[in-house]
C-alpha cells in the first residue's frame, strides 16, 4: 500500500526544476537570472550592476584558474568572482 501511495503523491506534486548558478554555467551558454541570493551589500551590488531577475546572461570566458568569470549582461561585459557568481540562481533560457 505504501509504495502505491508514494506514486500517487509523486504524480500530484510538481517536479522540481533543476536550477544552477552562474558559477556553474558553461562558457558560451545563456540563461536567465531567476534570483540573487541574499540581502546583504553584495546582493544589492549585483542587482545594481544589472543582474536582476528576468535578465539574460551569457558566460563569455573564465580566467585560467576559473576566477574571475567574464559575463555579458544587458549588452555589456562584466567580470565577477566565482563567489559572487555562486549567488546568482539561473533558469533555462
Amino acid at each position: 500500500m505504501l509504495p502505491s501511495l508514494f506514486r500517487v503523491l509523486r504524480g500530484l506534486l510538481p517536479m522540481a526544476v533543476a536550477t544552477l548558478t552562474l558559477e556553474e554555467l558553461p562558457v558560451a551558454a545563456k540563461a536567465v537570472v531567476a534570483d540573487v541570493i541574499g540581502d546583504d551589500g553584495l546582493a544589492i551590488r549585483l542587482l545594481e550592476m544589472g543582474i536582476t531577475p528576468g535578465t539574460a546572461v551569457r558566460v563569455l570566458g573564465r580566467a585560467p584558474f576559473g576566477d574571475p568569470l567574464e559575463i555579458e549582461v544587458r549588452g555589456y561585459r562584466l567580470s565577477i568572482r566565482r563567489a559572487e557568481a555562486a549567488r546568482v540562481k539561473l533558469a533555462p533560457d
